[in-house]
């Protein structure tokens, strides 16, 4: 199965660009909807663009009767593509924009699509570039840690410690971890970044975790094992305590790791990415990449509010709709701020792949 990119690291770098696609349109219908992707950037952005447009137009083949156009722009992986791209479909009609990828790419996008009041669904994983009329429809770590914490402190965990990177990635989960920590009235009883050498953060750790009830280690796949492989290492004892980790764990590093069987973490239920793969395999011949299912649910949701919602269709208000709407990968509901929130599931590491233990909400609290 394909697995989580660290959403700050490459996801986020654009690569220089090739000579610009031909711009394509795919279905027929009344209503206008930009779609902007990295297509001719080289190397993995290309490919998950390339990816990401594909299903976007398995969505409105899948979709009854979509009364949608895509109008499918490349935007290189520059800002300047990405607002050239948003201008052109504008130009052409579009009601709303799909895409940019990259979080440098969004404020152009936006800038362009604010100026008609026009809103933007976005798949930067960067929460800082969202926000008045932009919503982000990416795995963002927020919701990740939201619902690990609310699922251990379910089952009685009340004191907690952390070990997290020194970065854009780690500085996110800090902020929602002592958040999330705070409103169950858990306490956090150690809390430790490290940068390119973690052995003084792990041995701070290890020394404080006879009072802790669980730990967070929230980075990829390599640096998870790297981090359990030195707690252990220092004499820290992991099966005295409950390991927590995000949605970056679904990595087969980490699923092999002997220290962090019986971990849990947050994720998408990944029996819908696998019912979605299986559909992309048959039309295209190829694997999807993980983040495939985003340009799909986006596509497929624009198309239900087409059907559904008059010419406000796109306003904020409707955007937001509390009850939030069903993706490939469970519930979202966009908030107010532009930000995600996401239906998870919680997932064991287990000998030979991930258990869930805990399923996907089937609905919204308030």
């Amino acid at each position: 199965m394909q697995q989580f990119s660290s959403p700050f690291a490459s996801s986020e770098s654009p690569a220089p660009a090739g000579p610009p696609k031909d711009p394509a349109v795919a279905g027929n219908g009344q209503v206008k909807v930009g779609l902007i992707l990295p297509l001719s950037a080289s190397g993995n952005a290309g490919v998950a663009a390339q990816s990401m447009k594909n299903a976007g137009e398995m969505a409105l083949a899948e979709f009854q009767n979509p009364n949608i156009q895509l109008l499918i722009k490349d935007d290189g992986g520059s800002p300047q593509g990405a607002q050239q791209g948003a201008q052109q479909a504008l130009d052409e009609g579009a009601e709303i924009i799909l895409g940019p990828l990259f979080a440098a790419s969004v404020p152009s996008t936006a800038q362009v699509a604010r100026g008609r009041s026009v809103s933007c669904i976005a798949f930067s994983t960067d929460s800082s570039v969202a926000g008045r009329g932009v919503f982000l429809l990416s795995f963002l770590p927020e919701s990740d840690v939201n619902r690990i914490v609310e699922y251990s402190a379910s089952v009685g965990k009340k004191s907690f410690a952390a070990l997290l990177p020194e970065n854009a990635y780690g500085n996110v989960v800090e902020a929602a971890f002592k958040q999330a920590v705070g409103r169950k009235g858990g306490r956090i009883v150690a809390f430790e970044k490290y940068g390119a050498d973690r052995a003084t953060a792990v041995r701070t750790v290890a020394q404080a975790l006879g009072q802790a009830d669980a730990l967070l280690i929230a980075d990829d796949g390599e640096s998870v094992v790297a981090t359990a492989d030195a707690l252990t290492a220092a004499g820290a004892n992991l099966r005295n305590i409950q390991l927590l980790g995000t949605g970056l764990w679904d990595n087969p590093r980490v699923l092999a790791s002997a220290a962090l069987q019986g971990g849990v973490y947050a994720a998408p239920d990944p029996s819908g990415f696998r019912a979605f793969a299986g559909r992309y395999r048959t039309r295209f011949g190829s694997e999807p990449v993980r983040t495939a299912t985003l340009t799909y649910d986006a596509v497929a949701l624009v198309a239900a509010l087409a059907k559904a919602q008059g010419g406000q269709r796109y306003s904020p208000d409707v955007m937001t709709n509390p009850s939030g709407f069903a993706g490939i990968d469970g519930l979202f509901r966009f908030r107010a701020d532009g930000a995600n929130e996401r239906g998870l599931a919680v997932m064991r590491v287990a000998t030979g792949g991930s258990v869930p233990v805990a399923g996907s909400p089937k609905s919204f609290g308030a």
